[in-house]
């Protein structure tokens, strides 16, 4: 039986229509005949290169617009006089040392004789192909089979996603040189010419004068052993108990590295020389000698460590002193570029040093926390690397190697953005949350992804740290012969969707609401002004009631207390509590309510965003109370104790009014009792008294949140007529798609499996 190398997936006869893969990675072969949907995902990938294009260049331009002192700091700071490198004295002393290798400083040597400004301009365009490099390496190195969209897709999106992440942004604020070990590495790990040998029995030689093909046995309760031949149709036949089955690609795992048209562009020697450079240039990367040596690759591991002596001792010839006090005064650099303990550095060691752990003990405890680290990430990578997995190996090392550096700063971070290869999770949509936490965490603050509550302090401290290790050492990434990696499990409207990746998704969307309110414009003029053509549209209405209602809240104290109690509380009490409620017992309306409230709150920071408005309370000469904070100085700029947390301009539309009458509405879905229903009816009802009654909201502020509700729950009925048009795959019908909120407003989901977390039905399996 003829085994399909790991890169090129399984063969099949091409057909008109068809998407057939052809090795070497996601850029393959397409069928003769493109159909409408190919269509629609080349517009897909066309969007994402003009994404990924303009990214690249909002970057450039944002550091190049910088004036020259405060562009690429870092590598200012490297240099002497008229843009030189300092060819006297050391390099790591002065307030602002530098902070690579000696290597590095040696080959920076003859990058730095051009002046600053040129320099400015080459160093970034020269980092942005790097960038580009490691994209489209990593994109090629997707295990296959792929689907036409990955193919069209998978290049762009890498490229806009590196543009994006801390580490790019980073480096090229800093102008440091840390993407090309990266580069570097995954060069000489992905496309080095020397086939890795599994553990088993190997055998075979390809006819003229190819490389012996290689075979062997998973680890640990991996198949049968698997021998196999390569013959001279460049497929490789087999024998042995596993014969015939998903595994045997995924045994030959590192012999598929790249094979293909792109396969074994660097020899032995060629990719342990990019290997050795790259650990010369950022020693945490000899961590992918053992890898190399326990895949086989034991001749690259040779040459790699060669290389790095050579260009080490090569360094120290030239600069002694700077070795010196690189190697053995610092310690590869310990204590260089900052303080350890900064939030910057997310190794395990400034993490120990921020729980306050120091000297011996923080010593011991690090050496510990590393020996176990390295050892889990190795097994792992060589587990993955022999199923064909070759790129998730290397962010696994990678990983391993940020948690267990000494210090990794920002732009030394970026193996665990690669982790996004590694596929988890038996359902469809549990395939999301592992991509979409490594997206966060590499994009956003640390504060962005967890509440401002002391109790999270240390994860959003150790966010980054927190992904490396999840990576190196605990995620369980899927194998390619699991009946879950090309067919995971449907999930309908029935199913739960993960909560790990529903919380993450509120809390970024929540952190998205406060960047927005915060960051509006707050033009003071421009916002009493959309005040006055406010009252002036109430008052030609005959519906300026707002000072009316805050003068008796005024002047009635327990109506006052009544309503700043209300105003704070349960606005977001009462929609968390309903969707949490939901989320529990009625799965299909939870997928529909949260969609709609998605979009009501899209709407309302677009109505923030293109119409600031001064609510009653900062309109002045009106005679308006603040009833939280009493009477404002206005003729202050920075009036009102809510000043400092968010922008108090954003009133237009009301999403108190909003959220309330999505909850009645919810609530009128959930229960059929008249007693509940009539409590939902007059929630929305009470937020819009208590809103004017604190005067911070008109009554058209109300309307506005009662039509930007309106509009969300229309936006989530046509995703859903979209959904089952794609879910068909028929034409559009004229007659309305049935509403599944309807349907699942008063009945419970089906219980699942006892120990399952999907209380759905389970979708059959074709």
């Amino acid at each position: 039986m003829a085994a399909e190398s790991v890169a090129d997936g399984p063969k099949e006869q091409g057909r008109g229509g068809t998407w057939v893969p052809d090795g070497g990675g996601p850029l393959r072969r397409p069928g003769r005949r493109w159909t409408r949907a190919g269509a629609r995902w080349g517009m897909a990938s066309a969007g994402l290169w003009a994404l990924a294009l303009a990214l690249a260049a909002r970057q450039a331009a944002a550091v190049l617009r910088l004036p020259q002192d405060e562009r690429l700091v870092d590598l200012s700071a490297w240099l002497g006089r008229d843009g030189v490198l300092r060819l006297h004295g050391s390099l790591y002393d002065g307030e602002e040392p530098f902070t690579g290798t000696p290597f590095a400083g040696l080959v920076l040597k003859p990058l730095t004789r051009a002046a600053e400004a040129g320099l400015g301009v080459v160093w970034t365009v020269g980092t942005l192909l790097l960038v580009a490099a490691v994209g489209v390496l990593a994109a090629r190195a997707l295990p296959g089979p792929v689907s036409r969209r990955t193919a069209l897709c998978a290049v762009p999106a890498a490229l806009s996603l590196l543009v994006l992440s801390v580490p790019v942004r980073n480096t090229f604020h800093l102008g440091q040189t840390s993407v090309l070990p990266v580069l570097l590495v995954l060069a000489g790990w992905l496309l080095g010419g020397e086939r890795p040998a599994p553990a088993g029995t190997a055998a075979g030689a390809a006819p003229g004068g190819g490389r012996a093909a290689e075979a062997g046995t998973g680890t640990g309760s991996g198949p049968a052993p698997v021998t196999g031949k390569a013959t001279g149709t460049g497929e490789a036949t087999e024998t042995g108990p596993a014969a015939g089955t998903a595994h045997t690609a995924g045994a030959m795992g590192a012999a598929g590295l790249l094979r293909g048209r792109a396969a074994a562009v660097f020899g032995v020697r060629g990719s342990g020389a990019l290997i050795g450079a790259a650990c010369a240039l950022q020693p945490a990367t000899v961590l992918f000698w053992p890898l190399l040596w326990l895949t086989g690759r034991r001749r690259t591991a040779v040459w790699s460590t060669g290389t790095f002596l050579l260009c080490t001792l090569a360094a120290w010839s030239v600069m002694p002193d700077d070795s010196w006090a690189y190697w053995v005064h610092h310690v590869a650099g310990v204590g260089l570029g900052g303080p350890a303990d900064a939030t910057a550095n997310q190794s395990l060691h400034g993490a120990l040093l921020r729980a306050g752990l120091r000297g011996p003990a923080e010593v011991a405890v690090l050496l510990v926390l590393v020996a176990v680290v390295g050892r889990l990430a190795l097994r792992r990578a060589v587990r993955y690397a022999r199923d064909g997995q070759p790129l998730l190996a290397a962010a696994i090392v990678g990983c391993a190697a940020v948690a267990a550096s000494p210090v990794a700063w920002q732009h030394q971070q970026l193996w665990v953005l690669l982790a996004v290869a590694g596929r988890v999770g038996r359902r469809t949509g549990d395939r999301l949350v592992w991509p979409v936490f490594v997206v966060m965490v590499m994009t956003l603050d640390g504060s962005a992804l967890v509440p401002k509550i002391a109790v999270f302090g240390a994860f959003a401290e150790n966010a980054v740290l927190l992904a490396a290790l999840l990576a190196a050492c605990a995620v369980p990434f899927l194998r390619r012969d699991a009946p879950a990696w090309s067919a995971p499990e449907p999930m309908g409207l029935l199913s739960r969707p993960n909560l790990m990746l529903e919380l993450l998704l509120i809390r970024v969307g929540y952190w998205a609401y406060s960047y927005v309110r915060g960051h509006a414009p707050d033009s003071r003029s421009l916002a009493e002004g959309h005040g006055d053509q406010i009252m002036a549209v109430e008052s030609f209405l005959h519906l300026d009631i707002e000072h009316g209602l805050n003068q008796l809240a005024v002047r009635t104290q327990w109506l006052r207390d009544a309503c700043d109690f209300y105003y704070t509380t349960f606005h977001f009490l009462v929609p968390i509590a309903l969707l949490a409620w939901m989320y529990a017992r009625r799965t299909a309306l939870y997928r529909s309510a949260r969609t709609a409230l998605g979009c009501a709150t899209l709407l309302g920071l677009v109505g923030f965003w293109l119409y600031p408005l001064a609510p009653p309370r900062l309109m002045p000469g009106l005679g308006f109370v603040d009833t939280a904070h009493g009477p404002q100085d206005l003729s202050n700029p920075d009036f009102g104790a809510l000043t400092s947390l968010s922008n108090q301009y954003a009133a237009m539309p009301s999403l108190h009014v909003g959220w309330s009458l999505w909850s009645a509405v919810v609530v009128f879905l959930l229960t059929r009792n008249v007693w509940l229903r009539a409590l939902g009816a007059l929630y929305p009802l009470l937020t819009t008294f208590v809103v004017m009654a604190t005067a911070n909201h008109y009554l058209l502020d109300a309307a506005g949140g009662v039509a930007v509700v309106t509009a969300g729950f229309w936006a989530r009925r046509g995703l859903a007529r979209l959904q089952a048009r794609r879910a068909s795959g028929a034409r559009p019908q004229e007659a309305a798609v049935p509403d599944e909120v309807s349907r699942a407003a008063s009945a419970p989901s089906p219980p699942g499996p006892p120990g399952s977390g999907d209380r759905g039905v389970p979708a059959r399996r074709e």
